[in-house]
């Protein structure tokens, strides 16, 4: 693979459980009930938004209530619980020697994105300039726009660059774009779940991409 292009959320960093927290605490800010935790896990790797709608049942004016608010928190009660997974650093180091340019592709808001990249060390590896929010397209995953985006930054082409996230919406998007595809089965989606997108490639541990 000449490139290769990352989810955040799931694959590099493991934020679901500062994800949930703070969607369950903007659903209390809003004097509801909790929404239940498999239902709202299910939506990460799509748009906030989705988040509420799909995952907690909001409907479209209450969703935007609730995206304010999460946005309005996220850094008090999500950074705190957010890390890296096991080997990333390592693997992202070992792919920057041997000089293959990679892209972060994210359904993440583009400061939230930056801001946890630097907080975390990654973007030693994956600069601001690779890393891409969802405010980048006017479509978001599981279509291909994203990567379309960051195949003319990397100056790569679909058949030689390798799309790896932990959802399904991440596969498609890169089957979608014409890319390789690799799950990882330690984020947000099993591999069962994953193997129903038809990826390439499904790994337990970002290591095995060397």
């Amino acid at each position: 693979m000449a490139a290769i292009i990352f989810d955040f959320d799931g694959t590099l960093a493991d934020t679901q459980s500062g994800i949930l927290a703070t969607s369950q605490e903007t659903l209390r800010r809003m004097g509801r009930g909790p929404a239940d935790e498999a239902a709202l896990a299910a939506t990460i790797g799509l748009p906030l938004r989705e988040n509420f709608t799909r995952g907690a049942g909001l409907d479209e004016e209450e969703a935007d209530r609730a995206v304010a608010i999460y946005r309005a928190i996220f850094d008090e009660t999500a950074v705190p619980l957010i890390s890296s997974f096991p080997g990333v650093e390592e693997t992202l180091r070992t792919l920057s020697e041997r000089g293959i340019p990679m892209a972060v592709a994210t359904s993440r808001g583009q400061r939230s994105l930056e801001m946890l990249m630097h907080q975390l060390g990654l973007d030693r590896y994956i600069p601001p300039e690779r890393c891409f929010g969802v405010e980048t397209v006017a479509r978001p995953k599981p279509a291909p726009d994203l990567v379309y985006v960051i195949l003319g930054k990397l100056g790569a082409a679909p058949e030689e660059t390798l799309v790896v996230g932990d959802t399904t919406f991440d596969i498609e998007m890169g089957r979608n774009a014409g890319c390789h595809t690799c799950g990882v089965s330690y984020g947000n989606q099993s591999a069962d779940t994953l193997a129903g997108a038809f990826p390439d490639y499904i790994i337990d541990d970002l290591r095995k991409l060397l």
